[in-house]
């Protein structure tokens, strides 16, 4: 079990950085939290600690983003948020990615909810006072 409170961005790449040794082996993570927790900008956090250079952003309407990282290692990252079926997932190959070794930050994973594996980190991110969020992580 991981958690931590970000007061302010100053402190969000230490708990990244936490979150990712908190869970050494674990490759596929999936974020809930509400629109404007700051899901993506956590996602953000995590892939610099991995060494990605890339532009980070949110692949609302791609469905899918892929970036590079340290020692040629790939991170997928995924926005199920507008996804209207399952078979959008598949038509995506999702298997491919989840199943790939690599690692993979999901937003909005209750959308696709019955095609993720068994055991994977979720973490959850509310806003408590002052603009703070809550960052809770478990499997």
């Amino acid at each position: 079990m991981f958690q931590t409170q970000i007061k302010d961005l100053s402190a969000l790449q230490d708990a990244a950085k936490q979150l990712l040794t908190s869970f050494p082996d674990e490759r596929i993570f999936a974020f809930y939290g509400a629109m404007g927790a700051g899901k993506t900008t956590f996602i953000k956090a995590l892939c610099r600690s991995l060494g990605s250079r890339d532009n980070i952003t949110s692949p609302t309407f791609a469905l899918i983003n892929e970036y590079s990282a340290d020692e040629g290692a790939v991170i997928y990252h995924f926005d199920f948020y507008r996804i209207k079926k399952l078979e959008e997932a598949y038509d995506l190959g999702y298997e491919d990615y989840i199943y790939s070794g690599n690692y993979c930050f999901i937003e909005w994973p209750e959308m696709i909810d019955s095609l993720l594996p068994e055991g994977i980190v979720e973490v959850r991110i509310t806003e408590v006072e002052k603009g703070a969020r809550l960052v809770v992580a478990g499997k």
